[in-house]
């Protein structure tokens, strides 16, 4: 394929929020569990007329929104051909606890210890709404329940939780998360997509930083990374699951993270010797940004002024820090996106790269110094062609591992769970040792599901 002619993506057929972010502030996830195959079949149905696809929203934004995923127990459970649910890769096929190890999920993140609804083989079909107006997702959600809630309907929901963006202040342009850095601003640019925020530069203009680097720039990167049916990175086109299924379609990782905010700011604290500036720069350094986005790579001394629409620049590399003196090597952003720190002028790093869609639950901290016993941390969502070359590779050998990095076997230091030999090298003159590690972040399950096109979830629905 000519690759200055990518691929257009079918935004008609394609789920809403993979490729283009809705950027509504309030979401609903529903779990639920299919107790009679025809039942599911209808009610599948009905979502399917319902579902937001990808195309831009245009001049208004709708008040709510309606999404569709599934688990491999859910095509089960809904009476899938055998043939079919063996044509998809053996990552979702197993699910996310079968790579329990590998990911780092042991301990408290074990699945052993997943909440009800979220643990391995509970979770069948996934229903996300998404609203700007609390009102509006209740709305929403009351009808997707009564069309669930009788006990014979045999659709069972056995998990929710809602989410909401957090803003530092009214106005702010950022969302933040529960530990108070800014987030979800550096998402991949990728050819052939239009977005629903017209604000937005797509296509043939890649915005900086958030694609792949280049000896002249950055280059988009290929739809077929995240979307089934188009050409990845490496000019192919995945042929798994069956005709009937891939076009259109993603693999959504979904893990609910809980964040202990006040450990990790008596860690910090206790760290700087009380110092509040010192106990900041500590943060910075273990997140690889400054609280306002800041990348350390571009100033690794204070935080420097956001651009015109207050989004923090991602227009950096590592290749010239390669000790990791403005940036730690082990730096949670590092970790997750080396950019061209493994080489290769950032190639390698463009086929493992992942759409981040998650949003924080539970209310912000009213003083992060007091442990108020409130839930609280991320719905993490991602999107992706291949779960075990994009999240898992990442979450298993970039953040539970340190190997690549030159760092053995260190884990990521906000992600990497209790461990009293745990640490992380800050490096300077002399370098700086933190640990011994906390369970800053605990995953409280999750699974891997599918997001089908339009076309094939009415194909499902109808019992292929």
């Amino acid at each position: 394929m000519d690759q200055a002619e990518p691929a257009r993506v079918d935004q008609h057929d394609l789920q809403g929020n993979i490729l283009a972010g809705y950027g509504l502030d309030h979401s609903l996830f529903m779990v639920f569990r299919i107790a009679d195959p025809a039942a599911g079949r209808t009610w599948l149905g009905e979502l399917a007329g319902q579902v937001t696809t990808a195309v831009p929203f245009g001049a208004s934004k709708p008040a709510s929104t309606l999404n569709v995923a599934v688990t491999h127990e859910g095509l089960a459970a809904l009476g899938v051909p055998d043939g079919v649910l063996a044509s998809f890769p053996d990552d979702y096929r197993n699910g996310m606890a079968a790579s329990a190890e590998r990911l780092g999920d042991s301990g408290a993140d074990a699945p052993a210890q997943w909440e009800p609804g979220l643990r391995p083989g509970e979770p069948h079909a996934l229903v996300t709404v998404t609203a700007q107006e609390q009102a509006d997702l209740d709305a929403r959600r009351g009808e997707v329940e009564r069309r669930a809630s009788p006990p014979d309907s045999g659709i069972q929901l056995v998990h929710e939780q809602l989410a909401s963006v957090i803003r530092a202040r009214e106005g702010d342009g950022v969302a933040r998360e529960h530990f108070g850095f800014a987030d979800g601003f550096a998402q991949p640019s990728i050819a052939g997509v239009a977005a629903h925020d017209p604000k937005l530069k797509v296509g043939p203009t890649p915005r900086p930083g958030q694609g792949t680097p280049t000896g002249s720039g950055w280059q988009d990167l290929a739809p077929g990374e995240f979307v089934l049916g188009y050409p990845d990175e490496a000019g192919v086109v995945a042929e798994r699951p069956a005709d009937a299924l891939r076009a259109n379609g993603s693999y959504m990782v979904v893990r609910k993270l809980r964040q202990d905010v006040a450990l990790l700011h008596r860690f910090l604290h206790d760290a700087a010797g009380n110092d509040p500036e010192g106990a900041n720069l500590l943060a910075a350094k273990i997140m690889g940004r400054w609280p306002d986005g800041t990348p350390l790579a571009l100033s690794p001394d204070k935080p420097a002024p956001a651009a015109k629409d207050g989004t923090p620049s991602n227009d950096f590399l590592y290749g010239k820090d390669g000790q990791g003196l403005r940036c730690p090597v082990g730096a949670h952003i590092r970790r997750a996106n080396p950019r061209d720190a493994l080489g290769f002028e950032g190639r390698l790093t463009s086929r493992h790269r992942i759409i981040r869609r998650g949003m924080p639950y539970g209310p912000a901290s009213a003083d992060p110094s007091v442990d108020d016993a409130i839930d609280r941390g991320l719905m993490f969502v991602c999107y992706q062609a291949s779960i075990a070359r994009q999240f898992e590779l990442i979450q298993g050998q970039w953040i539970s591992d340190g190997d690549a990095f030159g760092l053995g076997a260190d884990r990521d230091f906000l992600l990497g769970g209790e461990d009293p030999r745990g640490k992380m090298v800050i490096p300077g003159d002399p370098p700086r040792l933190l640990g011994p590690r906390h369970s800053f972040v605990t995953n409280r399950g999750g699974g891997y599901f599918f997001a089908p096109g339009v076309a094939a979830l009415k194909a499902l629905a109808a019992g292929l």
